[in-house]
């Protein structure tokens, strides 16, 4: 039988963490925003409850409805491979862990949403001089950094994997 390790374990708890956090908040956003009416916080920050039946920056959003299952699967998919994969990492592949376990709290944090609600709960919009980044959620920004980690570390970490292991 296969063991997971203590350190696989602290991965799996800091992306169950990070998906708490991500649907309290998405909870309090529901709760306490008006759909589509931003609640101003600074010149270049606002809370904006908004609903997201497509993928990153609302693509596919006016598919039809269809889009929503085949993302949901694919989340799905994604999270079966991370999680194996955090599972298989040597002990010192710390950096990637907490990356692959940031893109895994993400991905199951919005495919909760997917599922239950039909769409993803965003409500932090960004802005500068009226240009608008499209709302994001915890999950997003989780999915960002970890994918920029990743990216980080295959750019820039290091490059004999045996001396990681």
């Amino acid at each position: 039988m296969f063991k997971l390790s203590k350190a696989t374990w602290c991965w799996y708890a800091l992306a169950l963490v990070l998906i708490v956090l991500d649907q309290l908040t998405k909870f309090i956003a529901t709760e306490q925003l008006i759909y589509a009416e931003p609640v101003w916080v600074t010149s270049f920050f606002n809370f904006t409850l908004l609903h997201n039946t497509g993928a990153a920056f609302s693509f596919l959003s006016d598919a039809g409805g269809w889009q929503r299952w085949f993302f949901g699967v694919i989340a799905a998919g994604v999270s079966v491979v991370l999680t194996v994969w955090i599972a298989r990492l040597g002990h010192a592949k710390r950096w990637e862990a907490c990356a692959l376990a940031l893109v895994l709290s993400g991905a199951i944090g919005n495919l909760y949403d997917r599922v239950a609600l039909g769409y993803v709960v965003d409500f932090i919009s960004m802005h500068y001089q009226g240009h608008y980044w499209p709302a994001f959620n915890i999950a997003d920004a989780a999915i960002c950094i970890g994918a920029a980690m990743l990216l980080w570390d295959m750019f820039f970490g290091a490059k004999d994997d045996s001396a990681n292991d």
